[in-house]
């Protein structure tokens, strides 16, 4: 089965064309036909678009919207000038999977798209008013195009925390407040942390249950997973992704009493507010220079710049900070697990969120932490009682695996 994987942002697109079925993700042999990213709709849009084994094609040209820039994705798939083996017409799609971002409480699994799921999910667009309403842009796009008889599936990444007890995900609120208007902690990245943790139990030959790790998604956003027995049982972003770690440009913890404050002393309204936690702050806000870890790094290193290097230590305290918290929560773990651009590709941070934490049992190996091989593996030494392992995330697989899953479901109970 060919599975188009969409990933809509604001005014981006990304995708993966996927080919997998039963014996192939069993056999992790899932193949990437093809993959690309359209940005910055408009009249000179980026355009970015690769097929398996063929140099990438990178232009620019006029985009206007979503729909207009998932009709692109479709037309190339299905024309000559892709040279995607196999496909020859967009007959050759045979379903769409789409990474929808809030579920709330009433999506706790991905589910096949129908009237009452988008219904849903632009309920809970509530409680994420920048993603859901640009998720079912996608979504409306995608049905218009490829017709009705393509079954399209929502994967949410909320889902994978719906799992967490009331002792996480409840805030120290009046419990009426959670009850009236839903306010609680519902988690993010949760698509990502499910597949690294999936992969270390492939690694590890290990059951479900037995997989106890902490994950981290370092990028520009970040977040920390605590999984216990296989299941996501703590996570660092709560009511949005705002919360936990220092990010690429959002603050993460902090009081809540400091909204007031910045309205009253500085004369802030609470939009501006809102850009400044969300957009202005984390490595960006601290550095004054960037919300890349790449060019904080080269700065620090090159130019001894000292607010690159305060950035870096405080996302680097902060990570393990919760890696400490959650290793005592959960009763212990035997793996603290790295992911997202950061976490795959920046041994030097690893190396630094890691220096310390050998009274917890972990101590990282420095040859195999700076020549991690493309597949990812244990970056600590033979000895350490808590491992670490960098593994590279795949997100796209697996909302290609869960689209298959949820279309194999809901043909069985039909």
């Amino acid at each position: 089965m060919n599975i188009l994987v969409l990933n809509c942002g604001s005014s981006s697109v990304r995708f993966q064309l996927i080919e997998t079925d039963s014996d192939l993700m069993a056999r992790d042999e899932d193949r990437c036909l093809a993959r690309g990213h359209l940005e910055r709709f408009g009249d000179q849009a980026l355009v970015s678009l690769q097929a398996e084994g063929q140099p990438p094609i990178d232009r620019t040209g006029p985009i206007s919207d979503h729909r207009a820039a998932i009709d692109l994705i479709l037309r190339w798939i299905a024309s000559d000038d892709s040279r995607i083996g196999g496909i020859t017409s967009l007959a050759d799609i045979h379903a769409v999977g789409h990474r929808v971002v809030h579920g709330g409480e009433r999506f706790q699994a991905s589910v096949r798209i129908d009237e009452k799921v988008m219904a849903g999910i632009e309920e809970c667009a509530e409680l994420a008013p920048l993603h859901n309403p640009v998720n079912l842009r996608g979504i409306r796009a995608a049905m218009e195009l490829l017709g009705p008889d393509v079954p399209q599936v929502a994967v949410f990444d909320t889902a994978f925390h719906a799992t967490m007890p009331e002792t996480s995900f409840l805030y120290g609120l009046p419990l009426e407040i959670y009850q009236r208007h839903k306010i609680r902690r519902y988690g993010f990245h949760g698509t990502s942390h499910r597949y690294v943790a999936a992969r270390y139990q492939t690694m590890r030959k290990l059951r479900l249950e037995d997989v106890n790790v902490i994950t981290l998604h370092l990028g520009n956003g970040c977040s920390v997973c605590a999984i216990k027995n296989g299941k996501s049982f703590d996570t660092s972003m709560g009511f949005t992704p705002l919360e936990g770690l220092v990010m690429g440009t959002r603050c993460g913890d902090i009081d809540p009493s400091v909204v007031e404050y910045l309205s009253f002393r500085a004369g802030m309204s609470l939009t501006e507010i809102d850009t400044l936690l969300n957009h202005k702050s984390g490595l960006l806000g601290l550095s004054g220079l960037s919300n890349d870890m790449r060019t904080l790094l080269e700065a620090e290193t090159v130019r001894h710049d000292s607010h690159a290097r305060l950035a870096i230590d405080i996302f680097c305290q902060r990570a393990k900070k919760y890696i400490g918290a959650y290793f005592g929560e959960m009763g212990g773990a035997d793996a603290v697990i790295f992911t997202g651009g950061i976490g795959e590709n920046s041994p030097v941070i690893r190396a630094r969120i890691c220096a310390g934490l050998e009274r917890l049992g972990l101590t990282l190996d420095p040859v195999r932490n700076f020549e991690v091989l493309p597949g990812g593996g244990d970056v600590s030494t033979p000895g350490s009682t808590l491992k670490a392992f960098v593994i590279p995330t795949n997100e796209e697989l697996m909302i290609a695996r869960d689209t298959l899953r949820a279309i194999e479901s809901a043909s069985t109970q039909s």
